[in-house]
């Protein structure tokens, strides 16, 4: 199984919103935090984003600025146009998939000084934020280049027709385009990183092929009863060898990693599916429901049916 898509699909909380916005100068708005991440990708003109912390960034047509905690940021046609504040946030762009809801907001019609962007968000519970994800930046911007990532180029291009104008299949397409372009974020982001040879500790870990392949192993049979030494044959090292290096890279040991993920799934499950807690406790990997209620209690202060049925 891909860690990536994992962590990804077990912080998916809904489907993710998206327009096309024509914005004339001069504009200066200040976006509050949204509970997910957000995007901006220039089409047309450029802007400038602020950051909560740290210097303006200039965006051109083809850049990308992603927001992997929704952090509030500001965009202007320059860096002194005065920034107004907004209740409106990314999350509350027309929702891809609603039924007869326009697919784009046109902020206004015919100016010939205007930045067009798609801009987007996606819903997330950062209450079980993966590592992977937690330890990312608050801005991740992709200049646009020669040599980008085609597959980058190739979902913007896809996002940017398909939210043109209403099409048959759009309420599928939409969604569909939008994780797309999610994963192509996060995969040139981390392919950047290890070029440049500033990779993160998660970035170090899912490139090393021992501990990516114990991580796939995990990520794979989650109800498995691994033991450090299996983790190990998976990874081709000796048991203490395997343990070192996993801990270093990951953050925490093999077992504490693997009990952390099996929580984490349940919690989704309860939250997604109305499986019995028997089925949910054997998915991962406990023969006892008491034993999975234990363990389930000390990892969120509440047993699993408190949980699952929680406002």
């Amino acid at each position: 199984m891909d860690v990536l898509s994992d962590a990804v699909t077990a912080m998916r909380t809904g489907q993710p919103h998206s327009g096309r916005v024509r914005r004339p100068a001069p504009f200066g708005q200040w976006f509050p935090p949204v509970d997910g991440a957000g995007f901006h990708i220039v089409l047309q003109g450029s802007c400038w984003l602020f950051p909560p912390d740290g210097a303006p960034l200039a965006l051109g047509v083809g850049d990308v600025a992603f927001l992997p905690h929704g952090s509030a940021h500001g965009l202007a046609d320059s860096r002194s146009t005065p920034l107004i504040a907004t209740s409106a946030s990314l999350a509350e762009l027309p929702p891809a998939h609603d039924e007869g809801v326009p697919t784009g907001q046109d902020l206004t019609s015919g100016s010939a000084a205007a930045t067009v962007m798609l801009c987007g968000a996606y819903l997330l519970d950062r209450s079980r934020a993966h590592p992977l994800l937690a330890d990312l930046p608050e801005v991740i911007h992709l200049p646009a280049r020669v040599g980008r990532p085609p597959g980058l180029r190739a979902a913007v291009d896809l996002l940017g027709d398909e939210l043109e104008q209403t099409r048959l299949g759009g309420d599928a397409m939409l969604p569909a385009l939008l994780e797309v372009l999610l994963l192509h974020i996060l995969r040139a982001w981390f392919d950047e990183q290890s070029a440049h040879g500033t990779a993160n500790r998660w970035v170090e870990a899912l490139r090393d092929p021992a501990i990516a392949a114990a991580l796939r192993a995990i990520h794979g049979e989650p109800g498995r009863q691994w033991t450090v030494e299996e983790l190990g044959m998976q990874a081709g090292l000796s048991r203490a060898a395997f343990a070192r290096r996993f801990t270093a890279l990951v953050g925490q040991p093999p077992l504490a990693y693997l009990t952390w993920w099996r929580m984490t799934l349940a919690a989704r499950l309860l939250r997604d599916s109305d499986a019995p807690l028997a089925a949910i406790a054997g998915k991962v990997g406990y023969t006892s429901e008491f034993a999975f209620a234990h363990a389930f209690k000390r990892e969120y202060g509440l047993a699993p049916g408190g949980f699952r049925h929680r406002p």
